[in-house]
Order: C-alpha cells, then sequence, then structure tokens
C-alpha cells in the first residue's frame, strides 16, 4: 500500500542512533545513508517497500512534527511491541502511551505510543489476540 514514510530530524546522528536501536528489533536495519547530506532508511532488505526515511529536510528550514501525524510500525506480537516501546525510552524518546490494549480500536489492539527525539509521534501495534 506505502512506498514509504519519511520524517524531518534536525540532527541525523541522534536520529540514526535511535532509529538504528529501535527499527532492528522489527527486522529493519538501515539500508541506505548519507549522515553527510542528512538522510537515512531503513527497510528489511535493500530494495524493499515500504522503506522508513528519517533525514534534515530538503528545503533546508527547520524539521518540525505533524499535528495529527503518527507513523505505526505493526510488530508481531505483544511482547514486540513492549520491547519498541522500552527501547525508544532508553535511546531518547518519550512516552506517549504505555504499552497495552486499545479497545476503542478493536478488541485485539495492542499498542503503544512515543515520541522519537525530534518530536516526531511513532507507535508501534499488534493486531493479533494473544
Amino acid at each position: 500500500m506505502f512506498s514509504h514514510a519519511t520524517l524531518g530530524t534536525n540532527d541525523i546522528h541522534r536520529a540514526v542512533a535511535f532509529y538504528d536501536a529501535l527499527l532492528d528489533g522489527l527486522g529493519l536495519a538501515r539500508q541506505e545513508s548519507d549522515l553527510a547530506k542528512g538522510y537515512a532508511g531503513y527497510a528489511a532488505a535493500p530494495e524493499v517497500t515500504p522503506q522508513f526515511w528519517v533525514m534534515r529536510p530538503i528545503d533546508g528550514q527547520p524539521a518540525s512534527t505533524g499535528n495529527g501525524v503518527t507513523i505505526a510500525f505493526e510488530a508481531p506480537d505483544r511482547a514486540t511491541v513492549d520491547r519498541f516501546h522500552a527501547t525508544a525510552l532508553a535511546h531518547g524518546g518519550t512516552d506517549q502511551g504505555a504499552p497495552g490494549l486499545r479497545p476503542h480500536y478493536h478488541p485485539d489492539y495492542y499498542g503503544a505510543y512515543l515520541r522519537d527525539p525530534d518530536g516526531n509521534k511513532l507507535c508501534c501495534v499488534c493486531h493479533r489476540p494473544e
């Protein structure tokens, strides 16, 4: 459905330290980057979509968060959601909703919400029953 998602950063080195650790737990790795140019891309394997990119904005303006924007990563199980949230907090993320069921979405929705060091909102969610 999606080719890629991109979030802005004002500090690419801080961003890759955060995302290298965070996305490894989902089986995603940095596939391409040029830190001097200010970008890094993550996927399950080279040339695979969907991809996740973090970069300094192309227009040269400071990165800012989008009101109402959340990038959600799907997890295979609830333990992965728990690890994602803990890893994010250990690497400079901030809590926006601890791991847990959110039955107002659907009975098996188990998710966690956080912000990356630039303030971008992220979610990790498992849709499967346990």
